[in-house]
């Protein structure tokens, strides 16, 4: 039985190991700052819909996704939500704030049950006090999420509804798809609604995009899932608006 630490338990140090050098952050790390992250790592399991951290919360760590997801969110006062991702197996956040000591910038909820890997920010604070030349390799790869931040919102603004979705299929796909002799399948814990909610469009809208990629190949939909059969066709729709 693994032991409890708080809320969080001790994960497998050959299965951590393993979810931490699939992540680019981590890969290129020498094997001593892999050993270090290891022993500090603590695993946490949330139930659907639990909140893992409120915007303003402490930041008490970095994040990474193995199973279920996260929607990151925030709030206005008279109670609308916007949705900015939602963070599939694979993805890890909470980086923001491990290099600034500021609280956190949104809300996470938990998207079905889910389950994460932490990396304390102590202990990883305590990694760059032992090596402080790893702050290029960290510094470059946080430039890296700015960047994409930045292709987020210039998307927005500029591509229409049919670009968007397009796109974020792709992105998903590339980061959680898994290969079929059909094409990539990809388990989509979020709802068209939620969709919807990420590309600032209604359900009905999102739904309208896929029926018609369904019905021209492109892609199947399936309960929670679709297969992506075209990825060329895909490509083509995100770039030609």
């Amino acid at each position: 039985m693994a032991e409890t630490v708080n809320e969080f338990t001790l994960p497998n140090s050959e299965h951590c190991r393993r979810e931490l050098l699939r992540y680019r952050w981590f890969a290129d790390l020498p094997a001593d700052a892999i050993e270090h992250l290891v022993s500090c790592a603590r695993l946490r399991n949330l139930s659907d819909g639990q909140c893992l951290h409120r915007k303003g919360d402490p930041g008490d760590g970095l994040y990474g996704v193995l199973s279920g997801g996260i929607k990151v969110s925030s709030s206005s006062a008279d109670g609308r939500e916007a949705v900015l991702t939602i963070l599939e197996p694979g993805s890890w956040f909470g980086e923001i704030s491990l290099f600034d000591n500021q609280p956190r910038t949104h809300d996470g909820w938990a998207q079905g049950t889910t389950q994460l890997l932490m990396i304390p920010r102590a202990g990883f604070q305590q990694l760059l006090k032992q090596r402080p030349e790893l702050y290029a390799h960290f510094v470059q790869l946080l430039c890296w999420h700015i960047r994409l931040s930045f292709s987020v919102i210039e998307d927005t603004a500029f591509l229409p509804l049919e670009g968007r979705l397009a796109k974020r299929l792709l992105m998903l796909a590339e980061g959680y798809g898994r290969t079929e002799a059909r094409g990539t399948r990809l388990q989509l814990h979020v709802s068209q609604e939620m969709l919807g909610l990420m590309l600032q469009a209604s359900r009905q809208s999102i739904n309208k995009h896929l029926k018609e990629w369904e019905r021209a190949g492109v892609v199947s939909l399936h309960y929670g899932s679709l297969t992506i059969h075209q990825h060329d066709t895909l490509e083509q729709i995100a770039q030609s608006h």
